[in-house]
Parts: C-alpha cells; structure tokens; sequence
C-alpha cells in the first residue's frame, strides 16, 4: 500500500514541472498587456477605459490558470478557497476609506479643494455600490494571479523579504503603461513628456512596491481570495467614485502614496508572515 501511494506520488511529481518565474511573467504579461496598451492609448471614455483596464487585469487570472493548470501543472489547491470572516470584510473597507475618503474630507476641512455644486452623499454611494459589484471579478483577477499563485511560488525561492519586494516590483512593472498614460496627463506634461512619464514611474516605484506588500498581507492575514478581491475592488472603487464626485486636491495622492508606503514598509518589517510560510511548505509537499 505505502508502496503504491509513493508511486503515484512520484507519478504525479513528474507531470509537474518547476516554477519558472520568467515563464510565468511571459504569459501573463503576453495575454495582459495588449489590453493595458489599448487602455493607456484609447481609454479616454469611462466605458472604454474601464473595459481595456478591467480585460488586462482578468487575463492575469487567464494566464495564472494556463500556468498553473497546464504549464507547471501544480494547481491552485492553497489559493485561499475561503471566505473570510466579517472582520476582515470590515477592515478593508476601513482601509480603502482611510486612504482615500480621510484626504478628500480633510481637503474639505482645511478648504484645499471645494465641493462641486448638487453633489449628494447617495449618489456617491450609488456610484461607487455600482462600480465596485462590477470590479469584484477584474479585482479578483489579480489576486489570484499576484498574490494567491505567483507570491508562494516567489517565497519558496527566495527569503520571505525578498520574495515580498520582488513581487511588489513586478507589480509596479505590469502597471506600467497605465502610468506611462498618468505622466502623460500630468498638468505640463506637454512641454517635456517623455521627462513627465519619467518622474511618474520613479516617483511610483517605492510606493507601488509597498502598496503590493499590504495587499499581500490582506490576502495572507484572511487566508482568502474573496476578502483579497473586495478590497482590490474597495481600493479601486472608492477611489474612482470620489474623484469622479467630488475631484481630488492636491492631498489626495500625497496622501495614499504616503499612507500605503507607510503601512507597506510597517508589514514588511513587522508583520507576521507566519501564514504564508506555513502555505509555502503545504505546497512544498
């Protein structure tokens, strides 16, 4: 009997074939990026940027399912199939609203920015119950691609840190052509562009990176890709319905870099990863 279970066992460990993270980011950036190129170029309606920008980010989940089911054959059995509990749903939506609804109420406060005429809290609300049902699944594209395939398979190769701001770098990376659109837009942008995209992209690597570390730890605290997923869609949403609402100050954005750069930097050091690891050598066995 031992010796039937171990003969499978090795059958099946000879289907697999190992990780290859060049691979892997050749597939996702492949099937993905195509669509965050349109986005950056012709996204200039809100139906048409929500659309390119929500394709790229559910053909990372494409490209992880390729991956993980054909390519490197070693499944998704530990991807956080669960939940959650409504702790964690309540704590995200806290976040998201720290990071952005605290600046536009203290741009507010402190008059940095006014409040447009006819604005009401419900259609706030309506705005963004509407966008953020619509978000779930291009929100749970990531998440299953980033963090809940890509992040334990960074981990088993290298130390938990490293793995972290790697995984945070390549990140960064995959949202370049949506910040290569930013610079472009950028008040000035016209005189020297190429010198606007620049400043855009370095001024957003460090916050970008820590900003996926506190992703990850949603993900790795719940130990769930729905509680991962709604706040991806929290995160984008609230964002996008107030700065289509009210508009964003000159606060806002000084204001999330600072804040997740802050909590990004606090998880990476002082968090505990336990769970992670533990997931890590699950899928090592």
């Amino acid at each position: 009997m031992v010796t039937a279970i171990q003969t499978k066992h090795s059958q099946l460990s000879k289907k697999q074939r190992s990780f290859s993270l060049p691979l892997y980011l050749l597939i996702i950036f492949a099937l993905s990026w195509p669509f965050q190129i349109a986005y950056a170029l012709w996204g200039n309606t809100p139906t048409t940027g929500y659309l390119l920008s929500s394709l790229s980010m559910v053909m990372v989940t494409v490209g992880t399912f390729i991956a993980g089911r054909y390519v490197f054959r070693d499944g998704f059995q530990n991807a956080g199939w669960r939940w959650g509990k409504p702790k964690h749903y309540f704590g995200v939506f806290a976040l998201a609203l720290l990071i952005f609804a605290v600046p536009v109420l203290l741009e507010f406060i402190l008059r940095l920015h006014a409040l447009p005429v006819g604005i009401s809290a419900s259609a706030i609300l309506f705005s963004f119950l509407t966008s953020f049902l619509w978000t779930l699944v291009p929100g749970f594209g990531e998440e299953f691609g980033w963090r809940a395939y890509m992040l334990p398979h960074l981990t088993q190769r290298y130390s938990l840190r490293k793995a972290l701001l790697l995984h945070g770098l390549i990140w960064w990376a995959w949202h370049i052509p949506a910040l290569v659109r930013i610079g472009t837009q950028i008040e000035g942008a016209k005189a020297n562009p190429w010198l606007s995209i620049l400043l855009t992209l370095l001024i957003s690597l460090i916050p970008a990176i820590m900003n996926a570390i506190l992703f990850a730890y949603v993900w790795t605290e719940a130990q769930s890709l729905a509680v991962a997923s709604v706040y991806h869609a929290a995160y984008d949403e609230v964002r996008d319905a107030l700065e289509k609402s009210i508009g964003f100050g000159p606060l806002v954005s000084i204001w999330e870099m600072a804040v997740t750069t802050i909590f990004g930097a606090i998880l990476l050091w002082k968090a505990d990863w336990k769970p992670l690891l533990l997931l890590v050598r699950k899928n090592a066995n």
